[in-house]
């Protein structure tokens, strides 16, 4: 397979990082804004798949992927591929990986460290999820909807994880990739191992990869 320089660029950073000890570094090309299948074909093949090939995401289809998540399509206003309540803008979007836990900053659109390791076994109950080369995990920053009832905040911030997890679900399914959307998650372990803050919550979990033939 043919690798282009930003690929094998971020492959060395990624490698020169994990050498030294530290959280590797995982910057992300461009995002390509154009190709694949068209929408209605992508809604036919819509689909949760609970079984995942061992091999990883490229970083260019990796870029796409958190792009076409919640990336920001109107540079101008810096808003969003999916919708979100009064402009909150308060769910953040992690990536579990085998090196380590990312947190996806869309306006500069890269992957900043958070964590060295694999946690992915602890985003999910089902023991399939640690065999995805990337799991998405879905925080809501509650003091993003500072002065909202809780249960008009807590709808508020499931619903806008649940616009950005579709958004992913057709990405998956535009690009022949796997991926299902999680519930069953011991939410306090896997806050507390992420290191998040008391008004932080984790909501949801999705596995990515390649369906296994």
């Amino acid at each position: 397979m043919r690798r282009t320089a930003a690929g094998v660029c971020a492959l060395l950073a990624i490698c020169a990082a994990a050498a030294a000890g530290g959280p590797p570094q995982f910057p992300l090309p461009a995002p390509q804004k154009d190709g694949g299948r068209p929408l209605m074909r992508a809604l036919s093949l819509r689909k949760s798949t609970r079984s995942f090939a061992a091999k990883g995401i490229p970083p260019q289809t990796l870029s796409n992927l958190l792009w076409a998540a919640c990336g920001v399509n109107r540079p101008d206003s810096g808003r969003r591929t999916a919708p979100s309540a009064k402009d909150w803008r308060e769910i953040d979007l992690y990536a579990a990986t085998a090196d380590g836990l990312y947190r996806y900053d869309a306006p500069a659109h890269r992957l900043d460290p958070v964590l060295a390791g694999d946690i992915r076994a602890a985003a999910g109950g089902q023991a399939f999820v640690k065999t995805a080369p990337v799991v998405l995990v879905y925080v809501a920053d509650h003091g993003k909807a500072a002065g909202v009832p809780p249960e008009a905040r807590d709808f508020y911030c499931s619903a806008d994880a649940g616009f950005i997890s579709q958004n992913v679900y057709l990405f998956c399914a535009s690009e022949g990739l796997a991926t299902v959307v999680l519930g069953w998650i011991d939410k306090p372990r896997l806050e507390r191992i992420m290191g998040l803050r008391p008004g932080q919550k984790v909501i949801l979990s999705q596995p990515v990869g390649y369906p296994k033939e």
